[in-house]
């Protein structure tokens, strides 16, 4: 049996991260499923899962791998957003932030300082701004 099962996934795409986020989505929706009796909360875990069970037996390798490629680029943008969360607010308590009028590069500046005048260190633009 296990051979069986062996020989059928050769040469198909199996599982990833995409595929491991659709099944956990499809599983939550069905626990909500059992709290909200609602026909069309009902059927949309059976389409995610027949959407996730295409990608794992699809030939197309390159276009699945493509597909995930894109969901990790959202994922990383999601959650890259919450990893420097505690170091951005420690800093928010001694430092000041700065976009380069020019160029938008960000520069950090010290509190408590005055009005001092910042050179950008990328397109050496001069600006003045209260520390």
């Amino acid at each position: 049996m296990q051979e069986k099962l062996r020989r059928l996934m050769i040469g198909r795409y199996g599982m990833d991260q995409l595929g491991k986020f659709l099944s956990w989505t499809a599983i939550i929706l069905l626990f909500i499923t059992l709290f909200f009796r609602n026909r069309i909360i009902e059927l949309i875990p059976f389409f995610i899962l027949i959407i996730c069970y295409f990608r794992i037996f699809s030939r197309n390798i390159n276009k699945r791998y493509n597909e995930n490629q894109k969901y990790l680029a959202y994922q990383n943008r999601f959650l890259g957003y919450f990893k420097n969360f505690r170091t951005r607010s420690m800093q928010n308590k001694n430092y000041h932030i700065y976009a380069c009028p020019t160029c938008k590069q960000k520069i950090r500046i010290p509190k408590g300082k005055g009005k001092i005048c910042i050179t950008c260190p990328k397109c050496k633009a001069e600006f003045v701004r209260k520390s």
